[in-house]
């Protein structure tokens, strides 16, 4: 039995819309886009790069300043903290 050019169309149209509906989302564009990172992971990535947790209690006012700043650093607060520290260690 053969088939209408138009028939043939239409189930090649069929055929690729289940493939589309069948082949999901990617990650990168899904719900692992912002899917954020669990603290144990953020853990292992921060050890693979060779970063230890520090923590410190500081005057309100000095880290008002240090907030205004990272937001301007490209590194964040981290990359702020790292090149201040950096210049004060080395004067010394």
């Amino acid at each position: 039995m053969t088939q209408k050019k138009f028939d043939l169309a239409k189930n090649l149209a069929l055929k690729l819309n289940n493939q589309l509906k069948a082949g999901g989302v990617p990650g990168r564009f899904g719900q692992e886009a912002t899917a954020p990172v669990d603290k144990r992971e953020q853990r292992r990535r921060d050890a693979a790069a060779g970063l230890v947790p520090f923590a410190c209690k500081l005057p309100s006012e000095l880290a008002q300043q240090l907030s205004e700043r990272a937001v301007a650093h490209e590194g964040g607060m981290t990359g702020l903290l790292v090149e201040l520290l950096g210049k004060a260690l080395k004067k010394k």
